[in-house]
């Protein structure tokens, strides 16, 4: 008897354990943007292909687009989903970049310049883990207020 307890008890640390690493795992993996079910605001960049991987204790977020002109863009966040800002590498629009974690399924995100917030939204991504809504709101280059809802599809 004692021993079937000491089993049921590992068995359900380990299916916490995975439940949990389920959870932190929504965001991990490449994700493509699709265009048709998104909103784009005229005039503004678009993240063609967004990967989230594991990065010792932290994520790196590596975004590929397309900027307002066409030409490629390629842009680096190595932090953690803890409110704290973590400096972006590549892209000459932002130098900051803060990403917190609401719940196993979302985040909030602030995109900062010279310290300044540039834009500032949530990312969420569905029960089934297939698709990732990013809807931002901001000020572009010009001063002109943005607003735009990105679908990416899980690959």
């Amino acid at each position: 008897m004692k021993a079937r307890a000491v089993l049921l008890t590992l068995a359900l640390c380990f299916v916490g354990a995975a439940v949990s690493y389920a959870a932190d795992d929504a965001f991990m993996g490449t994700w493509k943007l699709n265009e048709a079910k998104s909103k784009l605001s005229p005039g503004t960049p678009k993240n063609n292909t967004v990967v989230y991987e594991a990065s010792g204790d932290s994520v790196k977020v590596t975004v590929d687009g397309t900027s307002t002109d066409g030409a490629p863009t390629h842009s680096e966040w190595t932090g953690k989903f803890d409110g704290k800002a973590y400096p972006v590498t590549g892209d000459p629009t932002e130098d900051e970049r803060i990403y917190k974690k609401i719940d196993d399924h979302t985040l909030a995100l602030t995109v900062m310049k010279g310290g300044k917030v540039t834009t500032s939204g949530r990312i969420v991504v569905s029960a089934d883990g297939k698709t990732r809504t990013v809807t931002t709101h901001g000020t572009d280059a010009k001063g002109m207020k943005t607003s735009s809802t990105a679908v990416y599809d899980k690959q």
